[in-house]
């Protein structure tokens, strides 16, 4: 008796190979912004966390020395200067002899000056700022305000 083996070879079709890659396409799209969304709002809590110490040290050297540090880095060198995107801090202190020109002073949405006492901000992803919170170069900055009682995005202010 003689049987017959047919064989059967198997392999990947070109319609299940595009199938695969739209799928992964279509998930890598719902991923990636989602992903981005991550990043952005973990950058902005470190922001946050970072003004909330220099503002801790900053008060700590009022209280030693009964004056505002005339740069952030008058301050204890192990405290971060720049925000997570690579840029530099904003500091301005405001409650020194002599006063800062008004100009230089950042002010919110009704044009009253953020703190009396000192500004501390990030410039936020983009790099760019502008003293009112209102223009669109300050919206995404991370500031400190009301004198240490909001510390947050400049949207949310």
């Amino acid at each position: 008796m003689r049987q017959n083996h047919h064989r059967r070879q198997t392999g990947i079709t070109l319609v299940e190979l595009l199938l695969v890659v739209v799928i992964a396409a279509v998930m890598a799209a719902i991923a990636i912004p989602s992903y981005s969304k991550y990043l952005t709002r973990a950058k902005n809590s470190q922001a946050m966390k970072d003004i909330a110490e220099l503002a801790l040290a900053i008060d700590r050297y009022y209280t030693k020395n009964s004056t505002y540090p005339a740069t952030l880095a008058d301050l204890d060198g192990s405290l971060p200067t720049t925000d997570p995107w690579g840029n530099a801090y904003g500091y301005l202190p405001i409650d020194i002899d002599p006063p800062p020109v008004p100009g230089a002073i950042r002010r919110d949405k009704d044009m009253n000056p953020l703190n009396s006492d000192y500004d501390l901000y990030s410039k936020g992803p983009d790099g760019e700022t502008q003293k009112a919170l209102t223009a669109a170069k300050a919206k995404d900055d991370i500031v400190r305000a009301g004198n240490g009682g909001f510390i947050g995005l400049a949207s949310e202010h």
